[in-house]
Protein backbone atom coordinates (compact mmCIF):
# COMPACT_ATOMS: atom_id res chain seq x y z
CA UNK A 1 0.00 0.00 0.00
CA UNK A 2 1.07 3.49 -0.84
CA UNK A 3 2.71 5.28 1.98
CA UNK A 4 2.31 9.01 2.33
CA UNK A 5 4.71 9.55 4.70
CA UNK A 6 7.72 7.13 3.47
CA UNK A 7 10.61 8.92 5.94
CA UNK A 8 8.63 9.40 8.67
CA UNK A 9 8.98 6.74 11.59
CA UNK A 10 6.70 5.78 14.28
CA UNK A 11 6.89 8.79 17.07
CA UNK A 12 7.71 7.46 20.41
CA UNK A 13 8.89 9.27 23.31
CA UNK A 14 12.49 9.87 24.21
CA UNK A 15 12.37 12.66 27.20
CA UNK A 16 13.26 16.24 27.60
CA UNK A 17 17.13 15.51 26.68
CA UNK A 18 16.19 14.37 23.28
CA UNK A 19 16.96 16.29 20.41
CA UNK A 20 15.13 14.40 17.86
CA UNK A 21 12.45 16.70 16.89
CA UNK A 22 10.72 13.93 15.59
CA UNK A 23 10.08 12.42 18.84
CA UNK A 24 7.71 13.30 21.93
CA UNK A 25 9.51 14.70 24.60
CA UNK A 26 6.97 14.81 27.32
CA UNK A 27 4.09 13.02 25.83
CA UNK A 28 4.56 9.51 27.72
CA UNK A 29 1.25 8.00 26.48
CA UNK A 30 1.62 5.04 29.27
CA UNK A 31 3.41 7.47 31.81
CA UNK A 32 0.44 7.04 34.80
CA UNK A 33 -0.72 10.48 36.69
CA UNK A 34 -3.65 10.20 39.30
CA UNK A 35 -3.88 6.46 38.55
CA UNK A 36 -4.69 6.68 34.62
CA UNK A 37 -2.11 6.71 31.31
CA UNK A 38 -1.59 9.65 29.98
CA UNK A 39 -2.81 8.62 26.82
CA UNK A 40 -6.05 8.38 28.91
CA UNK A 41 -6.21 11.56 30.40
CA UNK A 42 -6.32 13.06 26.75
CA UNK A 43 -7.78 10.94 24.26
CA UNK A 44 -5.82 13.00 21.64
CA UNK A 45 -7.45 12.89 18.44
CA UNK A 46 -6.83 14.33 14.98
CA UNK A 47 -9.12 16.79 13.00
CA UNK A 48 -10.06 15.61 9.94
CA UNK A 49 -10.71 19.00 8.13
CA UNK A 50 -6.91 21.09 9.36
CA UNK A 51 -4.94 18.06 8.95
CA UNK A 52 -6.00 16.28 6.02
CA UNK A 53 -7.38 18.91 3.58
CA UNK A 54 -6.35 22.57 4.85
CA UNK A 55 -3.87 23.70 2.19
CA UNK A 56 -3.25 27.40 3.92
CA UNK A 57 -5.08 28.98 1.76
CA UNK A 58 -6.24 32.31 3.89
CA UNK A 59 -8.28 35.38 2.60
CA UNK A 60 -5.26 36.83 0.94
CA UNK A 61 -3.76 33.95 -0.64
CA UNK A 62 -4.29 30.44 -2.22
CA UNK A 63 -2.45 27.54 -0.81
CA UNK A 64 0.85 26.62 -0.17
CA UNK A 65 0.44 22.79 1.23
CA UNK A 66 -0.39 20.21 -1.86
CA UNK A 67 -2.50 17.49 -0.22
CA UNK A 68 -4.19 16.22 -3.19
CA UNK A 69 -1.40 13.95 -4.72
CA UNK A 70 -2.18 14.44 -7.68
CA UNK A 71 -6.17 13.98 -7.02
CA UNK A 72 -9.20 15.86 -8.11
CA UNK A 73 -10.52 17.52 -5.36
CA UNK A 74 -13.91 16.93 -4.12
CA UNK A 75 -13.49 13.08 -6.31
CA UNK A 76 -14.11 9.84 -4.16
CA UNK A 77 -10.38 9.06 -5.02
CA UNK A 78 -9.40 12.39 -2.94
CA UNK A 79 -11.82 11.02 -0.19
CA UNK A 80 -10.09 7.59 -0.30
CA UNK A 81 -7.09 8.75 0.33
CA UNK A 82 -7.18 11.21 2.50
CA UNK A 83 -8.97 8.04 4.49
CA UNK A 84 -5.19 6.34 3.59
CA UNK A 85 -3.14 9.44 4.30
CA UNK A 86 -5.06 10.02 7.87
CA UNK A 87 -4.62 6.51 9.01
CA UNK A 88 -0.84 5.82 8.67
CA UNK A 89 -0.53 9.49 10.01
CA UNK A 90 -2.29 8.68 13.07
CA UNK A 91 -1.26 5.34 13.22
CA UNK A 92 2.76 7.32 13.43
CA UNK A 93 1.87 9.30 15.89
CA UNK A 94 0.38 6.96 18.30
CA UNK A 95 -3.41 8.65 17.43
CA UNK A 96 -6.31 7.06 18.83
CA UNK A 97 -9.33 8.81 17.81
CA UNK A 98 -10.12 11.42 14.78
CA UNK A 99 -12.73 14.35 14.62
CA UNK A 100 -14.88 14.87 11.34
CA UNK A 101 -17.39 16.99 9.51
CA UNK A 102 -19.17 15.18 7.14
CA UNK A 103 -18.03 17.52 3.86
CA UNK A 104 -14.30 16.96 5.19
CA UNK A 105 -14.88 13.35 4.32
CA UNK A 106 -16.30 14.11 1.01
CA UNK A 107 -15.62 17.06 -0.12
CA UNK A 108 -19.22 18.91 -1.40
CA UNK A 109 -20.84 18.23 -4.81
CA UNK A 110 -24.10 20.64 -4.13
CA UNK A 111 -26.02 17.46 -5.06
CA UNK A 112 -28.12 16.28 -1.60
CA UNK A 113 -28.34 12.45 -3.32
CA UNK A 114 -25.06 12.36 -4.61
CA UNK A 115 -23.35 13.46 -0.89
CA UNK A 116 -25.54 11.26 0.64
CA UNK A 117 -24.27 8.26 -1.05
CA UNK A 118 -20.61 9.43 -0.95
CA UNK A 119 -21.10 9.49 2.72
CA UNK A 120 -22.14 5.94 2.29
CA UNK A 121 -19.15 4.57 0.70
CA UNK A 122 -16.69 6.91 2.75
CA UNK A 123 -18.01 6.04 5.93
CA UNK A 124 -17.89 1.98 5.25
CA UNK A 125 -14.25 2.52 3.49
CA UNK A 126 -13.64 4.36 6.95
CA UNK A 127 -14.75 1.54 9.15
CA UNK A 128 -13.23 -1.39 6.98
CA UNK A 129 -9.17 0.81 7.69
CA UNK A 130 -10.56 0.78 11.74
CA UNK A 131 -10.28 -2.85 11.49
CA UNK A 132 -7.22 -4.23 12.94
CA UNK A 133 -6.17 -0.85 14.64
CA UNK A 134 -6.63 1.02 18.03
CA UNK A 135 -8.36 4.07 16.38
CA UNK A 136 -11.91 5.44 17.05
CA UNK A 137 -14.56 8.18 16.30
CA UNK A 138 -14.22 10.70 19.36
CA UNK A 139 -17.26 13.06 17.66
CA UNK A 140 -19.03 13.63 14.45
CA UNK A 141 -20.90 16.67 13.06
CA UNK A 142 -21.97 18.27 10.05
CA UNK A 143 -20.83 21.31 7.86
CA UNK A 144 -23.41 23.40 7.93
CA UNK A 145 -21.64 26.37 7.68
CA UNK A 146 -19.34 26.41 4.41
CA UNK A 147 -22.56 26.05 1.14
CA UNK A 148 -23.47 29.54 0.16
CA UNK A 149 -26.82 28.25 1.00
CA UNK A 150 -26.04 28.65 4.97
CA UNK A 151 -25.20 32.31 4.40
CA UNK A 152 -27.83 33.14 7.08
CA UNK A 153 -27.35 30.04 9.03
CA UNK A 154 -28.68 26.72 9.43
CA UNK A 155 -30.91 26.16 12.43
CA UNK A 156 -31.60 29.72 12.17
CA UNK A 157 -31.99 30.65 8.13
CA UNK A 158 -34.71 32.42 7.29
CA UNK A 159 -35.52 29.54 4.65
CA UNK A 160 -37.63 26.24 5.52
CA UNK A 161 -35.62 24.81 2.61
CA UNK A 162 -32.16 25.20 4.13
CA UNK A 163 -33.32 24.21 7.42
CA UNK A 164 -34.45 20.73 5.64
CA UNK A 165 -30.88 20.55 3.54
CA UNK A 166 -29.63 21.34 7.40
CA UNK A 167 -31.73 18.53 8.78
CA UNK A 168 -30.78 16.11 6.05
CA UNK A 169 -26.76 16.77 6.82
CA UNK A 170 -27.53 16.19 10.49
CA UNK A 171 -29.14 13.38 10.00
CA UNK A 172 -26.62 11.49 7.66
CA UNK A 173 -23.62 12.69 9.82
CA UNK A 174 -25.27 11.07 12.85
CA UNK A 175 -25.46 7.88 10.84
CA UNK A 176 -21.52 8.20 10.44
CA UNK A 177 -21.21 8.71 13.98
CA UNK A 178 -22.94 6.28 14.93
CA UNK A 179 -21.70 3.65 12.39
CA UNK A 180 -18.15 4.60 13.58
CA UNK A 181 -18.87 4.21 17.20
CA UNK A 182 -18.06 8.01 18.01
CA UNK A 183 -18.07 8.99 21.55
CA UNK A 184 -19.83 12.84 20.81
CA UNK A 185 -21.47 14.57 18.15
CA UNK A 186 -21.09 18.73 18.00
CA UNK A 187 -23.17 21.49 17.21
CA UNK A 188 -20.69 24.57 16.01
CA UNK A 189 -23.14 27.57 15.40
CA UNK A 190 -20.68 29.15 12.11
CA UNK A 191 -23.35 31.14 11.00
CA UNK A 192 -26.01 30.43 13.60
CA UNK A 193 -26.57 34.49 14.37
CA UNK A 194 -27.06 37.88 12.85
CA UNK A 195 -25.25 41.00 11.35
CA UNK A 196 -28.16 43.31 12.60
CA UNK A 197 -30.77 43.14 14.57
CA UNK A 198 -33.24 44.85 12.53
CA UNK A 199 -33.88 42.23 9.88
CA UNK A 200 -33.56 39.47 12.75
CA UNK A 201 -36.48 37.15 14.49
CA UNK A 202 -33.87 36.47 17.11
CA UNK A 203 -37.01 34.31 19.10
CA UNK A 204 -38.10 32.41 16.07
CA UNK A 205 -34.34 31.97 15.09
CA UNK A 206 -33.49 30.20 18.85
CA UNK A 207 -36.77 28.41 19.31
CA UNK A 208 -35.82 26.71 15.35
CA UNK A 209 -32.22 25.97 16.65
CA UNK A 210 -33.79 24.35 19.47
CA UNK A 211 -36.24 22.45 17.58
CA UNK A 212 -33.38 20.84 15.22
CA UNK A 213 -31.14 20.17 18.44
CA UNK A 214 -34.64 18.24 19.90
CA UNK A 215 -34.79 16.53 16.62
CA UNK A 216 -31.41 15.38 16.28
CA UNK A 217 -31.65 14.23 19.83
CA UNK A 218 -34.57 12.11 19.26
CA UNK A 219 -33.20 11.05 15.97
CA UNK A 220 -29.88 9.88 17.55
CA UNK A 221 -30.89 7.89 20.38
CA UNK A 222 -34.01 5.91 17.89
CA UNK A 223 -30.64 4.79 16.18
CA UNK A 224 -28.58 3.88 19.38
CA UNK A 225 -26.45 6.94 20.10
CA UNK A 226 -25.73 6.55 23.71
CA UNK A 227 -23.16 9.60 23.52
CA UNK A 228 -22.69 13.03 24.44
CA UNK A 229 -24.43 15.76 22.08
CA UNK A 230 -22.01 18.82 22.38
CA UNK A 231 -22.50 22.62 21.51
CA UNK A 232 -19.19 24.44 20.79
CA UNK A 233 -19.63 28.22 21.93
CA UNK A 234 -17.96 30.41 19.43
CA UNK A 235 -18.83 34.76 20.41
CA UNK A 236 -18.18 35.93 16.71
CA UNK A 237 -16.76 35.00 13.24
CA UNK A 238 -17.86 34.61 10.74
CA UNK A 239 -21.21 36.13 12.38
CA UNK A 240 -20.54 39.30 13.83
CA UNK A 241 -22.82 37.70 17.36
CA UNK A 242 -23.40 33.91 17.10
CA UNK A 243 -26.03 32.88 19.66
CA UNK A 244 -23.72 30.34 21.80
CA UNK A 245 -21.38 33.60 22.20
CA UNK A 246 -19.58 31.77 25.23
CA UNK A 247 -20.06 28.92 27.78
CA UNK A 248 -22.58 30.69 30.50
CA UNK A 249 -24.52 31.45 27.08
CA UNK A 250 -24.70 27.81 25.89
CA UNK A 251 -25.57 26.42 29.05
CA UNK A 252 -28.63 29.43 29.67
CA UNK A 253 -30.00 28.15 25.81
CA UNK A 254 -29.40 24.36 26.83
CA UNK A 255 -31.28 25.08 30.24
CA UNK A 256 -34.05 27.24 28.71
CA UNK A 257 -34.93 24.65 25.95
CA UNK A 258 -34.34 21.37 27.96
CA UNK A 259 -31.65 19.67 26.79
CA UNK A 260 -29.35 19.91 29.04
CA UNK A 261 -29.58 16.38 29.35
CA UNK A 262 -28.58 15.74 26.20
CA UNK A 263 -26.33 18.06 25.67
CA UNK A 264 -22.59 19.36 27.06
CA UNK A 265 -20.09 21.78 25.76
CA UNK A 266 -17.04 21.56 23.69
CA UNK A 267 -14.63 24.06 24.87
CA UNK A 268 -12.59 25.61 22.08
CA UNK A 269 -9.27 27.60 23.60
CA UNK A 270 -9.47 30.40 20.80
CA UNK A 271 -12.83 30.59 21.05
CA UNK A 272 -12.29 31.25 24.65
CA UNK A 273 -10.08 34.37 23.95
CA UNK A 274 -12.46 35.78 20.81
CA UNK A 275 -15.11 35.94 23.77
CA UNK A 276 -12.69 37.98 25.84
CA UNK A 277 -12.47 34.93 28.61
CA UNK A 278 -9.45 33.08 29.17
CA UNK A 279 -9.23 28.60 28.67
CA UNK A 280 -9.21 27.99 31.53
CA UNK A 281 -12.44 30.59 32.76
CA UNK A 282 -14.86 28.47 30.13
CA UNK A 283 -13.83 25.32 31.40
CA UNK A 284 -14.26 26.36 34.80
CA UNK A 285 -17.72 27.60 34.03
CA UNK A 286 -18.60 24.41 32.07
CA UNK A 287 -17.56 21.99 34.97
CA UNK A 288 -19.25 23.64 37.96
CA UNK A 289 -22.13 23.55 35.62
CA UNK A 290 -21.70 19.63 35.01
CA UNK A 291 -21.09 20.80 31.33
CA UNK A 292 -17.72 20.41 30.39
CA UNK A 293 -17.53 17.47 27.62
CA UNK A 294 -15.20 17.93 25.25
CA UNK A 295 -12.13 20.08 24.37
CA UNK A 296 -10.43 21.21 21.25
CA UNK A 297 -6.75 21.94 22.11
CA UNK A 298 -5.69 25.21 20.14
CA UNK A 299 -4.53 28.79 20.80
CA UNK A 300 -4.68 32.18 19.60
CA UNK A 301 -3.05 35.12 18.80
CA UNK A 302 -3.54 37.74 21.15
CA UNK A 303 -2.72 40.44 18.92
CA UNK A 304 -4.43 39.28 16.06
CA UNK A 305 -8.50 39.73 16.22
CA UNK A 306 -9.53 36.45 14.28
CA UNK A 307 -9.77 32.50 14.85
CA UNK A 308 -5.96 31.49 14.30
CA UNK A 309 -6.41 28.26 15.20
CA UNK A 310 -2.70 27.40 16.42
CA UNK A 311 -1.03 24.34 17.77
CA UNK A 312 -0.41 24.75 21.40
CA UNK A 313 2.71 26.29 22.65
CA UNK A 314 1.95 27.79 25.86
CA UNK A 315 2.29 25.59 28.24
CA UNK A 316 1.14 28.12 31.34
CA UNK A 317 -2.26 28.10 29.44
CA UNK A 318 -2.40 24.77 29.11
CA UNK A 319 -1.39 23.82 32.77
CA UNK A 320 -4.05 25.86 34.04
CA UNK A 321 -6.42 23.99 31.73
CA UNK A 322 -5.55 20.90 32.68
CA UNK A 323 -5.93 21.91 36.52
CA UNK A 324 -9.21 22.49 35.75
CA UNK A 325 -9.92 18.77 33.91
CA UNK A 326 -7.82 17.57 36.66
CA UNK A 327 -10.55 18.32 39.31
CA UNK A 328 -13.44 18.05 36.75
CA UNK A 329 -15.33 14.84 39.30
CA UNK A 330 -17.77 13.95 36.45
CA UNK A 331 -14.79 13.50 34.34
CA UNK A 332 -14.56 14.24 30.47
CA UNK A 333 -16.60 11.90 27.97
CA UNK A 334 -14.83 13.18 25.08
CA UNK A 335 -11.31 14.18 24.89
CA UNK A 336 -8.94 16.60 23.31
CA UNK A 337 -9.14 17.37 19.45
CA UNK A 338 -6.43 19.31 17.99
CA UNK A 339 -8.89 21.90 15.75
CA UNK A 340 -5.52 23.56 15.20
CA UNK A 341 -3.75 23.91 11.37
CA UNK A 342 0.28 24.77 10.49
CA UNK A 343 1.19 27.99 9.94
CA UNK A 344 1.11 28.99 5.77
CA UNK A 345 4.63 28.90 6.02
CA UNK A 346 4.83 25.92 7.42
CA UNK A 347 3.76 23.69 4.32
CA UNK A 348 5.41 20.16 4.24
CA UNK A 349 4.28 16.62 5.59
CA UNK A 350 6.64 16.79 8.25
CA UNK A 351 5.47 19.93 9.45
CA UNK A 352 2.43 18.09 9.99
CA UNK A 353 4.39 15.75 12.41
CA UNK A 354 6.13 18.71 14.52
CA UNK A 355 3.02 20.68 14.84
CA UNK A 356 1.06 17.73 16.97
CA UNK A 357 4.16 16.59 18.68
CA UNK A 358 4.06 20.23 20.01
CA UNK A 359 0.71 20.25 20.46
CA UNK A 360 0.79 16.79 22.38
CA UNK A 361 3.90 17.57 24.35
CA UNK A 362 2.21 21.14 25.63
CA UNK A 363 -0.74 19.35 27.04
CA UNK A 364 1.49 16.88 28.26
CA UNK A 365 3.28 19.51 30.57
CA UNK A 366 0.63 21.01 31.59
CA UNK A 367 -0.84 17.43 33.28
CA UNK A 368 2.52 17.14 34.78
CA UNK A 369 2.39 20.48 36.14
CA UNK A 370 -1.29 20.29 36.92
CA UNK A 371 -0.78 17.56 39.36
CA UNK A 372 2.62 18.90 40.80
CA UNK A 373 0.22 22.15 41.65
CA UNK A 374 -2.30 19.65 43.56
CA UNK A 375 -0.17 17.53 45.28
CA UNK A 376 1.72 20.51 46.24
CA UNK A 377 -1.49 21.87 48.10
CA UNK A 378 -0.64 25.05 48.63
CA UNK A 379 -3.24 26.97 46.34
CA UNK A 380 -5.98 24.66 47.31
CA UNK A 381 -5.05 25.26 51.36
CA UNK A 382 -4.86 29.58 50.16
CA UNK A 383 -8.14 29.29 49.07
CA UNK A 384 -9.43 27.37 51.46
CA UNK A 385 -8.50 29.73 54.33
CA UNK A 386 -9.78 32.93 52.12
CA UNK A 387 -13.12 31.27 52.70
CA UNK A 388 -12.85 29.98 55.97
CA UNK A 389 -15.78 32.62 57.12
CA UNK A 390 -18.42 30.29 55.77
CA UNK A 391 -17.43 27.29 57.43
CA UNK A 392 -18.48 28.42 61.15
CA UNK A 393 -21.15 30.36 62.72
CA UNK A 394 -23.11 32.73 60.38
CA UNK A 395 -21.07 31.92 57.27
CA UNK A 396 -22.05 28.45 58.09
CA UNK A 397 -25.83 28.94 58.00
CA UNK A 398 -25.52 30.98 54.67
CA UNK A 399 -24.28 28.03 52.51
CA UNK A 400 -26.61 26.00 55.02
CA UNK A 401 -29.62 28.09 53.97
CA UNK A 402 -30.25 28.29 57.23
CA UNK A 403 -30.51 31.71 57.73
CA UNK A 404 -32.74 34.38 56.48
CA UNK A 405 -32.55 38.70 55.75
CA UNK A 406 -33.42 39.92 58.94
CA UNK A 407 -31.11 37.31 60.53
CA UNK A 408 -28.43 39.17 59.12
CA UNK A 409 -29.43 42.37 59.08
CA UNK A 410 -29.45 41.79 62.98
CA UNK A 411 -26.14 39.85 63.13
CA UNK A 412 -24.76 43.18 60.86
CA UNK A 413 -26.03 45.73 63.31
CA UNK A 414 -24.38 43.98 66.63
CA UNK A 415 -20.97 44.26 65.20
CA UNK A 416 -18.60 45.96 67.04
CA UNK A 417 -16.11 45.84 64.10
CA UNK A 418 -16.41 44.00 60.65
CA UNK A 419 -13.78 41.44 59.23
CA UNK A 420 -12.44 42.46 55.76
CA UNK A 421 -11.90 39.87 53.64
CA UNK A 422 -8.21 37.93 53.80
CA UNK A 423 -5.79 38.86 51.08
CA UNK A 424 -6.56 37.30 48.15
CA UNK A 425 -2.81 36.89 47.81
CA UNK A 426 -2.56 36.75 43.94
CA UNK A 427 1.14 37.83 43.74
CA UNK A 428 1.71 35.02 46.36
CA UNK A 429 -0.45 32.76 43.89
CA UNK A 430 1.36 33.27 40.52
CA UNK A 431 4.66 32.78 42.44
CA UNK A 432 3.54 29.46 43.62
CA UNK A 433 2.45 28.47 40.04
CA UNK A 434 5.71 29.37 38.14
CA UNK A 435 7.40 27.59 41.09
CA UNK A 436 6.05 24.56 41.01
CA UNK A 437 6.27 24.59 36.94
CA UNK A 438 9.60 26.03 36.05
CA UNK A 439 11.92 25.32 39.90
CA UNK A 440 13.49 22.15 40.34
Amino acid sequence: MKQYFPNIKTIKYEGPNSKNALAFHYYDPNKVIRGKKMKDHFRFAMSWWHTLCANGTDMFGTGTADKTFGTKINSMEWAKMKVDMGFEFMQKLGLEYFCFHDLDLIGDTDNIKENNERMDIIVNYIKQKMKGTNIKCLWGTANLFTNPRYFAGAGSTSSADVYACAANQIKKALDATVKLGGRGYVFWGGREGYEHLLNTDMELELDNIARLMKMAVKYGRSIGFKGDFYIEPKPKEPMKHQYDFDASTAINFLRHYGLDKDFKLNIEANHATLAGHTFEHELRVSRLNHMLGSIDANQGDHLLGWDTDEFPFDVYTATMAMYEVLNYKDGLTGGFNFDAKNRRGSYTMTDMFYAYILGMDTFALGLINADKLIKDGRIAKLLNDKYASFKTGIGKKIVSNKTSLTELADYATKLKQVKYPTSNHQELLESIVNQVIYGK
